[in-house]
């Protein structure tokens, strides 16, 4: 993938307190191509510059609310490629279900360039792939902005289960017992699979 840009706070904060602010052209040289080689990479067949338009959209949208805290609720640029896969993944399942009523009813695709028929094409394995992973994540960062679950509690699933931190080092940070950290670990693991099962039932109706 290509480079993570630096976060300029001064860029967020200009370009979400106006949204026909100049510097956009700016936010967007910046983050295109990081954008560009996330979409290639997890997701190949979708048409990238519809997905990233669509996220531009809904980040004007989000960032008059957006507050930046990377040691709290992560780095900017993964909440920017979590709007993109959010995106990404509403197109795929799009995709899948007109192929999958297609072939129910024995029809050809239309093609869209020249309106000669096509069969539907099977989903691409990488998408397949990116479709689960981009579930999982999409419910972590639900998960992360949940305001009704303690800050500390966020943190500390955040760094041993996501950041991979050791339990006996976090429980040292956080000066909480090592049991403390355990059922906090297993408590939100449990709401991260409800909240994955939740968006499998959304995505599967």
């Amino acid at each position: 993938m290509a480079d993570i840009p630096t976060t300029s706070t001064t860029l967020l904060r200009d370009i979400a307190q106006d949204s026909q602010n100049v510097r956009w052209s700016e936010f967007v040289a910046r983050y295109r191509p990081m954008m560009e080689a996330f979409l290639r990479e997890r997701f190949p067949s979708l048409e990238a510059e519809d997905i990233i338009q669509e996220t531009l959209v809904a980040l004007c949208g989000a960032l008059p609310s957006y507050r930046y805290a990377p040691d709290e609720k992560g780095h900017f640029h993964n909440y920017l490629t979590g709007i993109l896969r959010n995106k990404a993944l509403r197109q795929l399942g799009k995709d899948k279900r007109q192929a999958e009523i297609a072939e129910m009813a024995g029809e050809c695709v239309p093609c869209a360039r020249n309106g000669t028929a096509v069969s539907p094409r099977p989903p691409h394995a990488a998408d397949e792939q990116s479709w689960r992973e981009a579930l999982l994540e999409i419910a972590l960062q639900q998960l992360l902005n949940d305001d009704s679950i303690q800050s500390r509690t966020r943190q500390v699933f955040l760094r041993v289960a996501v950041n991979g931190e050791k339990p006996d080092d976090v429980a040292a940070a956080f000066g909480i017992k090592r049991n403390a950290v355990d059922q906090i670990k297993n408590r939100m693991t449990t709401r991260l699979r409800e909240l994955v099962a939740a968006l499998e039932k959304v995505d599967g109706a």
